[in-house]
C-alpha cells in the first residue's frame, strides 16, 4: 500500500471524494497528509476530522515560494509520502517538489486541456461559448497545467447555466479522480 498526501486550498470535495473512496476499499493507498495553504480552509478542518496529519501553511510566513516548498518537501518526506495529489491547490508546484516526485505529482483540472488553463478555467471556457466541456487529469510539470494528460472526460454543456456546469464538471471529477487515481496505483504510477 502507498502513502498519498493530497494539496488543497479550500473546501475539499475532491479530498472528501478521494477519502470515501480511500475507505471503501477502492484506491489501495494510506492518505497520511494534507497540505493546504490556507490555514483557515474547510478542508484543514475535515482532515482533522478525519485524523489525518496537516501540514497548513501561510505562505507569506516564509521569505519566498522556495522555502515553503522546502517546508512542504520535508513534511512528504516525513510522511513517507509515494504519490502527491493535487485537488484544488491553487499554488503552481516548484522545481523542489517536482524534482523529488518526478512523475508522481497528479493534477485535476476542471477543463479539456490544453485548453482553458490556470484559474476560472469553468467560467472561461463557458464565456467562450465551448459546447464540450470537461475534465483532464495530468502529470504536473513546470508549466501551468501543462503536464502530459493521463485522462479526460467531456460533456455536451449546451443548454446548461454557468452553475448546471459547474457542478457536472465537479461530479465527474468525484467519480473520475479516484478510479485514475487506482489505476496509477496498480500499474505501479
Amino acid at each position: 500500500m502507498i502513502n498519498i498526501a493530497i494539496f488543497a486550498s479550500g473546501t475539499g470535495t475532491n479530498f472528501d471524494a478521494i477519502l470515501e473512496n480511500i475507505n471503501a476499499g477502492k484506491i489501495d493507498a494510506k492518505l497520511v497528509l494534507l497540505v493546504c495553504d490556507k490555514p483557515n480552509a474547510l478542508v484543514v478542518d475535515k482532515a482533522h476530522k478525519a485524523n489525518i496529519d496537516t501540514f497548513a501553511f501561510n505562505p507569506k510566513d516564509y521569505a519566498d515560494k522556495k522555502a515553503y516548498d522546502s517546508a512542504i518537501l520535508k513534511q512528504c518526506e516525513q510522511h513517507h509520502v509515494d504519490l502527491i495529489i493535487l485537488a484544488g491547490y491553487m499554488r503552481i508546484v516548484s522545481s523542489i517538489l517536482l524534482q523529488a516526485y518526478p512523475n508522481r505529482i497528479i493534477n485535476i483540472h476542471p477543463s479539456l486541456l490544453p485548453a482553458f488553463k490556470g484559474k476560472d478555467a469553468i467560467k472561461q471556457a463557458y464565456d467562450y461559448g465551448v459546447k464540450i466541456m470537461g475534465v483532464s487529469i495530468h502529470y504536473v510539470n513546470e508549466d501551468l497545467d501543462g503536464g502530459a494528460i493521463i485522462a479526460q472526460q467531456a460533456f455536451n454543456n449546451e443548454g446548461m447555466s454557468l452553475d448546471e456546469a459547474e457542478q457536472h464538471i465537479h461530479n465527474i471529477e468525484h467519480q473520475l479522480y479516484p478510479k485514475k487515481i487506482q489505476k496509477l496505483i496498480k500499474e505501479g504510477i
